[in-house]
């Protein structure tokens, strides 16, 4: 059976596929999975495990010997991520407190639009970019987690977070990061983190039920609707300043499926933000899935509308030097012409 290919079919179904199954188990048999031992610990309670594996291995494969352009275009590209999603959802905290607007959360909005999908975002810069927009995934991929939403929380005071907190998500980043550039096994080991994305879907599924779903409804479209257009057209627009195939920087318009565990870890962290965790997840997820589906279409489109654009330009530019060479043509043409004119005068005098 093509299981896995199956998923694949559906956009973030690596992660969502397992956590609708873990949704619909947690909701018609609630108490199956807390029978203890390994099986609580594997599908119930491993959220938090799971999600600092991940972040370790996402830490391993940022290497500092990479050229610095594709450095910096990842740089650029998650600086721009993050200062939208946190500007957005902190002046919609300032307006409207920790509920937000239209029943997104700050829970829902700043981890749905920070995080980008580090996956899509290599497939569509392949397509559509060269080798230094391929590598500037290594540093993208460093927003996917819980760190940056924290941080964005944390500092402008809306949630309560030890120092301590922050140091804790950190160091599996670091402890990644260390031995992905001590050593070329490691990094080869670790780069296998995401076969751990269908068992932290399923952990996340296990935790909600399907009238938390139906509570998240339109709010969730939204989400991802907002997401794709603001951080997927700042990214557009700031990537010009690498004068290459702008387009790609749209493909940072999207939600990372690890996002969805967000909510869940920052109200592990701040109780303040439990009554929203539930719901921020599903809005998430449902960001996840409008996003994975619409910014292809949305790089493609800009692409082309480069592409036809800089045709346009290339034809016109022809054009022009064309003109300018019949031009040249004819004035020296009218010049020869008078030098004959002028000999004949001559000859005859």
């Amino acid at each position: 059976m093509k299981i896995m290919q199956t998923m694949k079919k559906l956009p973030g179904g690596v992660l969502l596929a397992p956590a609708i199954i873990g949704i619909l188990l947690n909701t018609f048999f609630p108490d199956a999975l807390k029978i203890g031992g390994f099986t609580t610990a594997l599908f119930k309670s491993s959220t938090t495990a799971f999600l600092a594996l991940f972040m370790l291995c996402a830490g391993s494969q940022i290497d500092i010997k990479k050229a610095k352009i594709a450095l910096a275009k990842g740089a650029v590209l998650t600086i721009t991520k993050i200062l939208i999603g946190a500007c957005i959802g902190l002046l919609i905290g300032k307006l409207f407190g920790n509920s937000g607007i239209f029943g997104l959360s700050l829970l829902a909005i700043i981890p749905a639009m920070t995080n980008s999908n580090s996956s899509l975002f290599a497939v569509l810069s392949s397509e559509n970019g060269d080798d230094t927009d391929v590598g500037a995934v290594s540093v993208i991929a460093l927003n996917n987690g819980p760190l940056f939403t924290m941080l964005i929380l944390g500092a402008s005071g809306f949630a309560s977070i030890p120092l301590m907190s922050f140091v804790a998500v950190l160091i599996p980043v670091i402890v990644g990061f260390i031995l992905g550039n001590l050593d070329p096994d490691w990094r080869e080991l670790l780069s296998h983190g995401h076969m751990l994305i269908p068992f932290l879907g399923f952990s996340i599924g296990a935790s909600l039920n399907l009238q938390t779903i139906l509570n998240a409804g339109v709010p969730g479209i939204i989400l991802g609707i907002a997401t794709l257009v603001f951080t997927g057209l700042g990214g557009y627009f700031i990537y010009g300043i690498f004068h290459g195939k702008r387009a790609v920087g749209a493909a940072i318009g999207t939600t990372a499926g690890i996002a969805s565990a967000t909510p869940m870890a920052l109200a592990a962290i701040d109780k303040t933000f439990a009554p929203f965790a539930s719901t921020a997840t599903v809005q998430v997820s449902a960001s996840v899935i409008i996003t994975a589906l619409l910014c292809p279409m949305l790089v493609s489109y800009l692409s082309k509308r480069n592409q036809k654009f800089q045709a346009n330009s290339a034809v016109k530019i022809t054009s022009s030097e064309t003109a300018e060479t019949i031009l040249k043509v004819q004035n020296i043409e009218a010049t020869n012409k008078e030098f004959e004119v002028g000999t004949i005068k001559n000859i005859k005098n």
